[in-house]
């Protein structure tokens, strides 16, 4: 399968059979317990009231590869995906390694010169004018992580911290970090045996990078903090014991270079990254259905128009919806339809959508690309260069590119969520629905006796506004740490879990407005649908049955959901609209 935007494919490695989509499913739920919560010396207990992750991972139902190999450079998103919510292995290529062998040896042989090295022979931060005895360069390394794991909160959910091992892990064999092959042999293992540190959400302002998240994930490698494998919580030596390996003792720089990088930002922006490309075209099929249940003006939709304007994003949405439409005989056409029957242009929700939601897709395309450079990136400090000989101090662990593009991701959504909740008020409006009853009331009931999909609104509007409150950009912030030595930090944690929250926010709008376009479809009769929304109108019916008289929303609203959370719904458009093209 492949998904097709302009200048960007999501190729999709491998069909994927239904029951290996439930193979996986079935996994996630073994290895995610989104309802354990983490108890001491290996004990685990449950709770009914406190998920045990704050955002469970959700199922790569789009695709798998049996394996990837990763060498520092060409680690793609589709890539990252697949190992932190499918089942690809992950091994490293030869050569990386090789690179890695000879970046330790020109580390080696600057310490043996006596050379002042930043975080190898020093202190960190602001103690970087500490010099520290060749004696205790071990301690040193071993004591930044204990004191660097301080993060709090919930952990983060399995996909997350997969990710983050799979990049740390990439990153470090690029050859530039100066640590030995061993380390990320060993993180690679711990992935494979599918052995997940703990990791606490919150404690990372992004300046050195993720600092704090990255220490918890380091301590397991020594055979301290807290490790799930197979469903159970246990100490670090514990669970490397069960799979076979034992723990390291880090010597000069390692610390500090598995803890320096912007993993966990990065991590959290490249899941919700590719939700966020699953949640646009799913809200495409969204505003069609709308369109069509509103028997809206096909026209603003013309190539026509969108040519002469030429954005990208534009272009696209708009050839997305003629394709979805095509056939219609619900939506209204100049070509063929009298003007003066109804108003002659729809409210600019529908008018404008792809001059609304195609800056969305190009921004996404931005992000996209951003964070597939940070994820082929040296990120810590100092880096080695082999080739030269040299050890440079510099910022590569500086979060802000990062921060700002998942910043940019947030507003996106945002405009995607808003735009979907001004459709979903003129559906539920009798002075704008042409002809249905006000708030879609269903056919075996009274208006003012029953009041119809009235509320879905208001939790749309909820939702919406806490969507316009997060968007603030945390990449515009900044509180110096390290006693004002680390003076600009970028925020970029804040960034990624605000973007986490939105994207959620986001797919509920976009649920509620296909469970509204739906009801005004059942009401206006749904023989006149185009192609392609009538295969996502069935769809929504396999999973919620009509209104015909007032019901508690809250169960259709959650099924519906979980079709856009899972990318069914994008399924559906991609396939149609590639089959179209």
């Amino acid at each position: 399968m492949e998904g097709e935007y302009q200048g960007y494919t999501l190729k999709l490695i491998g069909p994927l059979s239904e029951s290996g989509i439930q193979k996986i499913r079935d996994g996630r739920a073994r290895n995610n317990h989104e309802k354990r919560v983490a108890g001491g010396k290996g004990e685990s207990r449950r709770t009914d009231n406190q998920p045990y992750f704050s955002n469970p991972s959700v199922p790569l139902s789009r695709g798998r590869m049996a394996e990837i190999t990763i060498d520092g450079s060409m680690l793609t998103l589709q890539e990252l995906v697949s190992v932190a919510r499918g089942d690809a292995a992950v091994r490293i290529d030869k050569r990386a390694l090789q690179r890695t062998e000879r970046s330790r040896a020109v580390l080696e042989k600057l310490l043996q010169q006596d050379e002042v090295i930043y975080g190898v022979n020093t202190g960190f931060g602001a103690l970087s004018n500490v010099k520290i005895a060749p004696e205790d360069v071990r301690q040193l390394q071993a004591n930044l992580l204990r004191s660097h794991a301080s993060s709090v909160g919930k952990p983060h959910s399995t996909d997350v911290v997969r990710a983050m091992m799979l990049l740390r892990a990439n990153t470090l064999i690029k050859g530039n970090s100066g640590i030995r092959p061993e380390i990320p042999r060993l993180i690679v293992a711990l992935l494979n045996k599918r052995a997940h540190p703990y990791i606490p959400q919150k404690g990372s302002v992004g300046a050195s990078g993720d600092l704090s998240p990255l220490s918890h994930m380091a301590l397991v490698l020594m055979g301290e903090g807290r490790v799930e494998y197979k469903g159970t919580w246990m100490a670090g030596k514990q669970a490397l014991q069960k799979i076979g390996q034992d723990p390291v003792q880090l010597e000069a720089k390692e610390g500090l270079a598995l803890n320096n990088g912007t993993q966990q930002m990065t991590s959290i922006g490249c899941l919700n990254l590719y939700d966020s490309y699953n949640l646009l075209k799913t809200a495409e099929a969204a505003l069609a259905l709308s369109l069509e249940a509103i028997k809206g003006w096909v026209d603003p939709f013309d190539e026509r128009i969108h040519k002469v304007r030429r954005h990208p994003g534009q272009v696209q949405v708009a050839m997305d919806i003629r394709a979805l439409v095509k056939g219609s005989r619900t939506c209204r056409s100049i070509t063929r339809d009298d003007p003066t029957g109804g108003r002659p242009q729809d409210p600019y929700s529908f008018r404008c959508a792809p001059q609304v939601m195609g800056p969305v897709m190009d921004a996404l395309e931005y992000v996209r690309s951003t964070l597939e450079i940070e994820m082929n990136s040296a990120t810590d400090n100092p880096l080695i260069f082999p080739s030269d000989k040299v050890c440079l101090s510099g910022g590569n662990f500086h979060g802000q590119p990062v921060s700002m593009a998942l910043d940019l991701m947030a507003l996106g959504l945002s405009t995607i969520s808003n735009i979907s909740e001004r459709r979903i008020s003129a559906l539920l409006d009798a002075s704008l629905n042409n002809g249905l009853t006000a708030f879609l009331v269903g056919k075996e009931s009274k208006p003012g006796l029953a009041s119809g999909l009235m509320a879905l609104q208001y939790t749309a509007t909820a939702l919406v506004a806490e969507n316009k409150i997060l968007t603030h950009p945390a990449s515009s912030d900044s509180i110096p740490t390290s006693g004002n030595f680390e003076d600009f930090v970028s925020m970029g944690p804040g960034a990624a879990h605000k973007s986490t929250s939105i994207l959620e926010n986001c797919q509920y709008v976009v649920a509620i407005e296909l469970l509204t376009a739906a009801q005004a479809v059942h009401l206006r009769g749904d023989s006149g649908l185009g192609k392609g929304t009538k295969m996502v109108y069935q769809a929504i019916r396999k999973v919620v049955r009509p209104l015909t008289q007032d019901r508690s929303s809250h169960e259709d609203i959650e099924r519906v959901f979980e079709m856009v959370k899972r990318g069914q719904i994008s399924d559906l458009v991609i396939r149609f609209t590639r089959d179209s093209d």
